[in-house]
């Protein structure tokens, strides 16, 4: 009985003392920007800053879909979020050194407005990483209902609502207009995703698993996040229904709130969210302000929660147990 109890007590004082554990380095961060931004953002840049301060080491990549800041922000409003998710993927694999086969490597990931969305499908696309924590800021996991309004001199904003006029679901502008393939009908009586929606959206009804034949892959990856994170903005007016970025459902016509957990989709856990919320991993969570209006006292300690080393696993402790016990005064040992 004693040897248990001092076992017990030693794991207990490994598992309650990390720094007596071996050092770890902080998990690489990855972030996506928004709309209308680019990677050399000194915004942006400043994020990732503050993330190597509060975890100093961490490896940050800033996810681009262009060579050039210009062509980044340009590919935030024209192109093919697919093929820029299989792009971003394969750089991705390059970058963070990622062996076919594999699981992937473990990163973190950050994502700001519809970066938050593409990060997910990155999550469930792409195997070169295998992602702890996914934090989102403002983002439109169940889509849009209308397109946001543009700024007087905002030509890229303009021209890409123009191009979708009242033709969203035409292949050209599905493969080619970002917002548009995250734009989203239901069916008022329904709820569900409306006939045309689910028959010509890209991007969003899929990696949402809408449709009727499931991809199984994406619900495991969903599943095996240690953390989902949702930050909705309170005053939130650019993004139409800001619920969104909790997966709620809006009714257009009554203003009716449907939150995720009472949705079809998370009773029959079509992606996962279901099984992660059942280990605590499903976070929602809101801040004051407008759309990406952030701060350091919401950043900074979301970082501290959800990012940096791994921690350790209990095998991980025995293991390490059992290493440095050769060194320890067992009382039960008679060799001492």
């Amino acid at each position: 009985m004693l040897l248990y109890t001092l076992l017990f007590a030693s794991l207990s004082s490994a598992l309650a003392l990390p720094s007596a554990l071996p050092k770890t380095s902080p998990l690489p961060l990855l972030i996506w920007h928004g709309l209308g931004d680019k990677f050399s953002n000194p915004g942006l840049l400043s994020i990732g800053d503050l993330a190597t301060s509060v975890h100093p080491g961490t490896k940050v990549h800033y996810i681009r879909v262009a060579d050039t800041p210009e062509l980044d922000q340009r590919g935030t409003f024209f192109g093919n979020i697919s093929a820029q998710l299989d792009d971003v993927c394969n750089s991705l694999t390059q970058e963070l050194g990622a062996s076919k086969g594999e699981k992937g490597v473990r990163v973190d990931a950050l994502g700001f407005s519809q970066g938050g969305q593409f990060l997910r499908g990155l999550v469930e696309r792409c195997p070169a990483v295998s992602v702890r924590s996914l934090v989102t800021f403002g983002s439109q996991h169940n889509g849009i209902a209308e397109f946001q309004h543009c700024g007087t001199w905002d030509l890229l904003c303009k021209g890409a609502v123009a191009v979708v006029g009242g033709n969203a679901w035409t292949d050209t502008v599905q493969s080619s207009i970002v917002p548009a393939q995250y734009y989203r009908e239901i069916n008022q009586t329904t709820g569900l995703g409306s006939e045309e929606y689910l028959l010509h959206s890209h991007f969003l009804a899929d990696i949402n698993n809408e449709r009727v034949l499931k991809n199984e892959v994406y619900k495991e990856r969903i599943a095996a996040l240690e953390n989902f994170v949702m930050y909705v903005f309170e005053e939130d007016t650019t993004v139409v229904p800001k619920e969104s970025g909790w997966f709620a459902q809006v009714n257009a016509t009554s203003g009716d709130v449907t939150p995720l957990r009472e949705r079809v989709m998370y009773k029959e856990d079509w992606l996962g969210l279901k099984a992660l919320d059942q280990t605590g991993g499903l976070v929602f969570r809101n801040t004051t302000g407008k759309h990406m209006e952030l701060d350091e006292e919401v950043v900074k300690p979301t970082f501290e929660e959800y990012f940096g080393p791994e921690k350790a696993s209990l095998d991980e402790v025995v293991r390490w147990t059992k290493q440095e016990s050769k060194g320890w005064n067992w009382p039960w040992r008679k060799d001492l």
